[in-house]
């Protein structure tokens, strides 16, 4: 199926679709998902890339031991039992029995230290950080894993969802280029739908993995994530059936209202427990003038971020106050407030010499522009307007998924919007982007853009090995406070992304990361 032919069945509707023609029978069995993904993803190894709709998509192929309720207690993943030493550094995990990847291999504990402890310690952020804390990984026997810490680490047991700690097979990546090796376009993982075909810039066609391990699933014979890059044609697709889904920022948010009063859909909040995804501007603290704090904090006095929540975000949003969102633990709302003061701005500019020339203008900022939909450009448009109310010209730099990741993990620009994931703690999905350790090259939403301050790696390290949770939050609130003081990114917007599924669609929510989860689980009448 190619894009032309796409396109065509687009437009004619859901009935006449050239894939997915199935349905579901009367006990919810079988039939076919189509789903919106936009942009489309880079790759679909998740243990290589973590963009949103990397995880999203590849969810569905790659698990992890444990899955999260919506309070992010932790439950049965391809681990069907877990134990903890008294002394809180042992985690034994007990697999499920028959576990096999999608190429038909047995997948062992094998595989789950050599994923741990040797791939995802190159390639994934938040994973290094948190398996960096282990002195050894063990595979006893084929269905038992036994990790030895270091010393306590409290939120362990809140790494292992499917995009922190994805399982891959060992006997594709061991000994290989793990970002070069040529089995990346096939996506081998043990989940319950596998690749079929990837047409790209049309669909990407997900069957079902019938030597899936949980026998009664999935109920799905098959999912299909179509690519559709015009926003009025994901909104109108969702209106008349031709796709069932759609999540984080696939629909435009000025869309949510009208897509809420139709019959057909339901549109939920919910899913994104474990993420609290909390937005910022990162500034490359390397390059001047963005190394000089006094730049950063004049960054968040120029911008009126109420307004940004309600132009850009349409209620979809609430204003950050630093570098933990609301929602999440251990967060302190008592920290410095930056309230929106175009001339507390321009005061701390002229403070670092940087005086308006004749045309009012004092330096210029390179912005790239995240290719994620049109609300970020919009919100680009917004800053550019709010910056040069102080002199600072933003220049608006376009480019791709794939390109905005390299540019941003190798440290080759000067300001962007980013968003990450909370992860549930502080010490799972907040230190990464501080902790002068996570400096690393090529790797995407790790410590890009340079911040180090020892007093702040001591912190975090203390937080997160404390037991008792008065002690964690009085180590928080300190690094709370040293940060917003600091403001190595400016904190903008915690977002409140939807899911909107049609009616006809059961159990899509069922877990803390809604959309990114397996779907096993989802039915269609």
């Amino acid at each position: 199926m190619d894009r032309r032919q796409f396109t065509g069945g687009l437009l004619a509707g859901a009935a006449s679709l050239p894939l997915g023609a199935g349905r579901a029978g009367a006990q919810g069995r079988g039939g076919t998902l189509n789903v919106i993904i936009q942009p489309e993803p880079p790759i679909l190894v998740t243990a290589l890339n973590q963009q949103q709709p990397t995880l999203t998509l590849g969810g569905k192929i790659y698990e992890s031991l444990l899955k999260y309720a919506p309070d992010l207690k932790p439950m049965p993943g391809m681990a069907r039992s877990w134990e903890i030493s008294p002394d809180g550094l042992t985690y034994t995990f007990r697999l499920f029995p028959g576990i096999t990847f999608h190429d038909g291999t047995a997948m062992t504990a094998q595989d789950v230290v050599f994923s741990c402890m040797t791939l995802l310690m190159e390639t994934h952020p938040r994973a290094r950080n948190t398996f960096r804390r282990v002195a050894r990984a063990e595979a006893p026997d084929p269905l038992t894993v036994v990790f030895t810490l270091k010393e306590p680490f409290a939120p362990f047991l809140g790494s292992f969802d499917c995009t922190t700690a994805p399982i891959v097979p060992k006997h594709v990546y061991e000994g290989t280029d793990f970002r070069k090796n040529p089995m990346n376009d096939k996506a081998i993982g043990t989940g319950p739908f596998k690749l079929k075909e990837w047409v790209r810039g049309s669909h990407v066609h997900l069957v079902r993995h019938d030597g899936y391990y949980r026998k009664d699933e999935p109920h799905l014979d098959e999912i299909i994530y179509r690519v559709i890059p015009d926003a009025a044609s994901r909104t109108l697709a969702l209106e008349n059936g031709t796709v069932q889904l759609a999540q984080w920022s696939d629909v435009e948010f000025y869309d949510v209202a009208r897509l809420k009063a139709r019959p057909n859909l339901a549109v939920t909040n919910a899913g994104y427990e474990y993420f609290a995804p909390l937005q910022w501007l990162e500034m490359n603290n390397r390059v001047a003038p963005l190394n000089d704090r006094r730049f950063r904090q004049a960054v968040m006095h120029a911008l009126d971020r109420e307004a940004l929540a309600k132009r850009v975000y349409f209620g979809q949003a609430r204003v950050a106050t630093g570098p933990i969102a609301s929602k999440t633990k251990f967060y302190d709302p008592n920290v410095r407030k930056y309230e929106y003061s175009p001339d507390k701005a321009k005061a701390l500019l002229d403070e670092m010499g940087l005086k308006p020339g004749a045309n009012g203008k004092r330096v210029e900022i390179k912005f790239l522009v995240p290719p994620y939909g049109e609300s970020y450009q919009r919100s680009a448009e917004f800053y550019r307007q709010s910056f040069a109310r102080v002199g600072i010209d933003l220049v608006l730099e376009a480019t791709d998924m794939a390109g905005w990741a390299s540019r941003i993990g190798n440290w080759d620009y000067q300001m962007t919007t980013n968003l990450l994931y909370q992860l549930g703690d502080p010490a799972l999905g907040v230190s990464r982007t501080y902790v002068t350790s996570n400096i690393v090259k090529g790797i995407l939403f790790s410590n890009t853009q340079g911040y180090s301050n020892p007093e702040v790696d001591r912190l975090f390290d203390e937080a997160a090995s404390a037991l008792d949770e008065k002690k964690r939050q009085e180590l928080y609130t300190r690094v709370q406070q040293i940060l917003v003081e600091e403001v190595p990114v400016a904190w903008t917007l915690e977002i409140e992304y939807p899911i909107i599924y049609d009616r006809s669609l059961k159990d899509v929510v069922t877990t803390a990361i809604g959309s990114h989860e397996t779907f096993g689980a989802v039915t269609k009448s």
